[in-house]
């Protein structure tokens, strides 16, 4: 049985949960009891990640698994029914741009509007209706570093207009579907350390992070899972930062 409260019996829908942040965020609630579904493109990296989910939630359900390839910015049929039929909807999928403003190409910009907003936006939209028809229901998105407000870029600009725009829907859904038990929030993170890091990008990121490291991956899934379990409750619609304070870029 739901409960206004906490992880234990939620069906949770990680988009982007093979790896990096995703992955980190399905361990974390499988130990707390979630029952998971967990997209990614990889199958055999997602099976291993189920496996590793059974084991940290023996009792619990075997962890469900929907295999696409998401760089179209459309979703699959599979992954629109979970969208509908889960408790909770993690948005950790989003392609990464680093490259000047005037050198994005039209088929770059296209791309990441279709899978950093657009495929993000449409997926919480269809779930945010489908729970509100239930009573209950909560959506986390993750957007990029410094995303929370309008700002410049001088290296990744196109991928970070995107990403503010999450702000914008997940306002919006609060707007509409607060009053139906739907909670949502934004997450930004500051710079994470993952298997997406390689060594010399981690010690520059590292050296201009506010307390000279990368943030571990594991204490960032905490604040999400705090999120997931009715902290974005009482701040639904927030966009919250979670950088150490990280300044300027």
């Amino acid at each position: 049985m739901l409960t206004a409260r906490g992880i234990a019996g939620l069906r949770v829908l990680i988009v982007g949960g093979s790896g990096g942040i995703g992955a980190r965020l399905a361990l974390a609630l499988a130990r707390e009891g979630a029952s998971l579904v967990l997209h990614g493109r990889d199958r055999t990296r997602l099976e291993a990640l189920a496996a590793l989910c059974r084991e940290a939630n023996s009792r619990g359900p075997v962890p469900g698994i929907v295999s696409q390839d998401l760089s179209s910015g459309e979703a699959g049929e599979e992954l629109v029914a979970e969208a509908r039929s889960c408790d909770a909807l993690v948005l950790a999928f989003g392609p990464f741009l680093r490259k000047p403003l005037a050198a994005v190409t039209q088929a770059e910009w296209r791309s990441l509007a279709l899978t950093d907003l657009a495929l993000p936006g449409f997926l919480a939209s269809t779930a945010a209706a489908a729970m509100a028809g239930r009573g209950f229901g909560r959506i986390l998105f993750f957007g990029g570093t410094r995303t929370e407000t309008v700002r410049g870029f001088r290296t990744n600009a196109a991928y970070a207009a995107a990403k503010t725009g999450l702000g914008v829907v997940a306002k919006s859904l609060s707007s509409e579907f607060a009053a139906a038990g739907v909670s949502c929030a934004v997450l930004c993170p500051g710079f994470v350390e993952t298997e997406y890091q390689d060594a010399d990008s981690m010690a520059e990121l590292a050296a201009r992070s506010p307390r000279g490291r990368m943030i571990p991956a594991e204490e960032l899934a905490r604040t999400a899972t705090w999120l997931l379990a009715g902290g974005m409750d009482l701040c639904n619609g927030a966009i919250l930062n979670a950088d150490e304070g990280l300044h300027a870029l």
